[in-house]
């Protein structure tokens, strides 16, 4: 009985010593974070801009994932303007491109991505912060009169760090 479990237990660490020493040959991914800080300083910046010139807006900096890792509703600015950030920050961020480009893209009979993933939007808006050809994240803004205005606003906030992003 004892050499049975001594042996039941000598095949149970071989294996788990394999399964060890394999996961360790798994290959790593390094990429640059966009700080909070700086995420709250664009937010911040973007507010300002659409703030005065008149425009209550709301504003979404996502990570390069797409999930939001700032969201700031101005004073005033109406409750849609939330999801719509949102949605317009994630397309960004996981494309790689600005809201307005996607909907281009899609205007000029190219793939429309948004037919699989529905959390995509078109519109002006949404752009996307980058470090060299790496995306890192992106902002969008929404609430004001018009996708101009709101990417107008969202390009401030991106302007108030882009000397920051290396």
């Amino acid at each position: 009985m004892i050499r049975s479990c001594a042996v039941v237990t000598t095949a149970v660490l071989c294996v788990f010593t394999s399964i060890s020493a394999r996961a360790a040959d798994l290959p790593t991914e390094t990429h640059k974070v966009l700080p909070l800080a700086l995420a709250v300083e664009a937010a911040q910046a973007a507010i300002a801009a659409c703030k005065a010139q008149g425009y209550n807006v709301s504003v979404t900096i996502a990570d390069r994932t797409g999930m939001p890792k700032v969201v700031l509703v101005g004073d005033g600015a109406g409750g849609f303007s939330r999801e719509v950030t949102r949605r317009k920050a994630y397309t960004s961020a996981l494309l790689g491109i600005s809201t307005g480009d996607f909907t281009k893209r899609v205007a000029a009979g190219g793939f429309n991505p948004a037919v699989y993933d529905p959390q995509l939007a078109m519109g002006l808006g949404g752009v996307p912060i980058k470090v060299g050809n790496d995306t890192i994240g992106a902002i969008a803004a929404a609430g004001a009169p018009g996708g101009d205005k709101d990417e107008a606003c969202a390009l401030a906030g991106l302007e108030k760090i882009s000397d920051r992003l290396h």
